[in-house]
């Protein structure tokens, strides 16, 4: 898959708005079996190897208007995964779900949520949940 396409920026005023969910994992074994199936599943993956000797794999789903509906692509994938790519899987330290949100001004109240049932996916496949706030600045404060 193509990496995600660039946020727009945002408005002016600036409104409350979702970016992205990132799965993010850590782990210490080569993690090309689960990145090769991700990448089947047309899934964005990035790896960066560490100087710390552990792999570091961010993975995206799509650019939906909700998280829920990127999680459960992701989960899709983690679902259908081979015995190769599990044992990777089986192996993360970390197994993370982080949700985006550019800050804004605008409007009064926003809220999004996620059902019990995609909760419990989360859950029984070892995952834990964070939340990412990214603050609205000028594109003149931006740095380069």
């Amino acid at each position: 898959m193509t990496a995600p396409a660039t946020p727009e920026p945002l408005p002016d005023p600036p409104l409350i708005q979702y970016r992205n969910t990132d799965l993010d994992l850590v782990c210490d074994v080569d993690p090309s079996p689960l990145v090769t199936e991700f990448d089947a599943d047309d899934l964005y993956v990035h790896v960066q190897a560490g100087d710390d000797g552990l792999f570091y794999v961010m993975c995206e789903g799509g650019n939906e208007s909700e998280p829920e509906l990127n999680i459960v692509r992701l989960l899709a994938a983690i679902d259908t995964l081979s015995p190769a790519g599990r044992e990777v899987w089986q192996r993360c330290s970390k197994r993370e779900f982080n949700i985006g949100y550019g800050c804004g001004d605008e409007p009064w109240s926003f809220n999004q949520g996620l059902s019990n049932d995609v909760l419990r996916r989360m859950a029984d496949c070892g995952t834990t949940f964070r939340i990412t706030l990214y603050p609205h600045r000028p594109e003149s404060d931006r740095q380069s």
